[in-house]
């Protein structure tokens, strides 16, 4: 490491920034070349500015902070830049993949300007100082990282690819139970077996203003989840709100194709956004109910019926127009249960494979980390950890 000379980022390239060029949406004529903007491919075009391999930075958006995705990256071949990326042209595709793996690794926060729209210009960009070892080590830095990276990608779309298996076996089930009539399954209306009866009440009285609310933005799409949630006093409630228990099922209908369906374990108040559904108990069971408005037929209904082009609502005559076949209640117990565990296993799996993947993310960084100090060896730890 000690032999390592140090230049700022702009001595080391070419930078082909004025070479770019941004097309609007409305003007853009599809094609099959890459339309690249800050964090990656954004469109296809049919036209083409670039024609070689090239190392693009992001230049502005929260990204270069928060670091969800990689901020610099490498392409090759035809492509369009717009003015979101900065260009850059290696003479040598070594020091090209150094630099990205380098841009990689380090925070950025030093040179960028603005927090709330986070800014890297060109300014910033040539003056970031780049460790250049000798070129053998340049070499033997990116093998390692090219093979180590590799192997971890591979794993972490795996993983990925799990966590979307196990989403698919919940939503398969749950098509198929209200695809399917088994014996004894009855046609009914979603107005015979249930209502609304909570009551509008003040949210400053004694008796609510500790009361916890939810809106639609608590709720987690396609989950049982609510986050973020706040008592009336908490959020200053000044409006009317609605009541609810827990024998009731909330539904958002807000964007109906988000799914937002909650069965709360609690009394509380909900916004005029929320329908706060009472089964009817001899006929409906709670779980039932909470399943079948997360099932694809009831959200395809709600989508039929909902107004505004922008943020489409369900009005309340169509919900309960809704007509599905219901099986006895003891079957529906069972296949809430059933359902439950299924849920259970599938959320199960994706903690496991999310946690999976952040530590493989987490992996990179030390690896990088090491590279960029002289300490990554053959035998490094953080190798022999790569799947």
């Amino acid at each position: 490491m000690n032999k390592w000379a140090t230049m700022n980022l702009g001595t080391c390239c070419e930078n082909l920034d004025k070479q770019r060029k941004p097309i609007t949406k409305s003007k853009r004529v599809s094609g099959t070349i890459p339309y690249y903007g800050a964090s990656g491919v954004v469109d296809h075009v049919n036209d083409f500015l670039f024609d070689e391999e090239l190392l693009l930075v992001s230049e502005d958006g929260a990204n270069l902070l928060a670091r969800t995705y990689p901020i610099a990256f490498s392409i090759s071949g035809k492509a369009w830049v717009n003015n979101h990326a900065h260009v850059l042209r290696f003479t040598d595709s070594i020091a090209r993949r150094f630099v990205e793996y380098y841009l990689n690794s380090i925070s950025l926060e030093p040179w960028v300007s603005g927090m709330a729209q986070p800014k890297l210009n060109q300014a910033k960009l040539n003056a970031i100082p780049i460790p250049i070892p000798p070129l053998p080590e340049q070499k033997r830095i990116v093998a390692i990282l090219d093979e180590a990276f590799g192997a971890i990608d591979r794993a972490k779309e795996i993983a990925t690819q799990n966590v979307a298996n196990a989403r698919e076996l919940f939503e398969s089930y749950l098509n198929r139970v209200f695809s399917l009539k088994g014996e004894g399954w009855e046609e009914t209306c979603l107005n015979d077996v249930s209502s609304i009866e909570s009551k509008l009440v003040d949210p400053k009285q004694d008796e609510f203003i500790d009361l916890p609310h939810i809106g639609a933005g608590n709720m987690v799409s396609q989950s049982d989840q609510l986050v973020e949630v706040l008592t009336a006093r908490e959020e200053g409630l000044i409006s009317n709100k609605y009541t609810f228990d827990s024998t009731m099922v909330l539904y958002s209908k807000i964007r109906p194709y988000l799914m937002k369906v909650s069965r709360p374990n609690f009394v509380g108040l909900c916004s005029a956004d929320v329908y706060p559904l009472s089964p009817v108990k001899e006929v409906l069971h709670r779980d039932f109910l909470f399943y079948t408005l997360l099932s694809k037929d009831f959200t395809d209904y709600a989508m039929s019926g909902s107004a505004r082009a922008g943020m489409p609502k369900v009005n309340r005559k169509h919900m309960f127009a809704y007509r599905f076949s219901l099986p006895p209640l003891e079957d529906q117990k069972r296949i809430a249960k059933r359902t439950d565990s299924l849920v259970e296993e599938a959320r199960s799996l994706e903690r496991i494979h999310t946690q999976k993947i952040a530590a493989l993310d987490e992996l990179k960084q030390s690896i990088l980390q090491k590279a960029f100090t002289g300490q990554l060896t053959a035998n490094s730890p953080e190798l022999e950890a790569v799947p």
